[in-house]
């Protein structure tokens, strides 16, 4: 039996019509095609599924979809702008924040959310904030100078 679900989806209105056991992650990527939101551990550990939900960071694994019928979901996808990266991507790219670049979508949504409730974190705050992110090639350190970089570009 499935079910409808209805939502904004990186300001589109769309539906599709799921089994009530799909995950947010699956209606994103298998559904909507949206594959910058990535699954990395099943288990809610990684943080590489993180998106916006109605706003804030969560992690997409960790919600039916049917729990968001209605909500404002913004994905990786959403930032870029007319072929402009978003401050927070091009901080992550000139200040070398990834590697392999399969934690980032998840480490940037994060980050985005610490940004909009805190405009100016300390080095300390963003790594706390992080504590849901797992990445296993930086070591972090680039990870939280980008993000730093990013929230100084936001604030102008």
């Amino acid at each position: 039996m499935s079910v409808t679900v209805s939502i904004t989806l990186n300001g589109e209105s769309v539906s599709a019509a799921v089994e009530p056991s799909t995950l947010l992650v699956e209606l994103i990527r298998e559904h909507f095609r949206l594959t910058g939101t990535h699954v990395g551990c099943d288990t809610s550990q990684c943080g590489a599924c993180v998106v916006h939900v109605n706003g804030c960071s969560v992690k997409s694994c960790t919600l039916l979809a049917v729990q968001v019928e209605g909500a404002d979901i913004s994905t990786i996808e959403s930032l870029a702008k007319n072929g402009r990266l978003h401050p927070m991507q091009q901080a992550f790219k000139t200040h070398h924040g990834l590697q392999c670049g399969f934690c980032t979508p998840g480490v940037i949504m994060s980050a985005l959310d610490l940004i909009a409730n805190n405009p100016d974190p300390s080095e300390m705050e963003i790594r706390n904030w992080l504590e849901g992110n797992l990445c296993r090639c930086t070591g972090y350190n680039n990870i939280v100078r980008a993000i730093s970089a990013g929230a100084q570009a936001m604030r102008g």
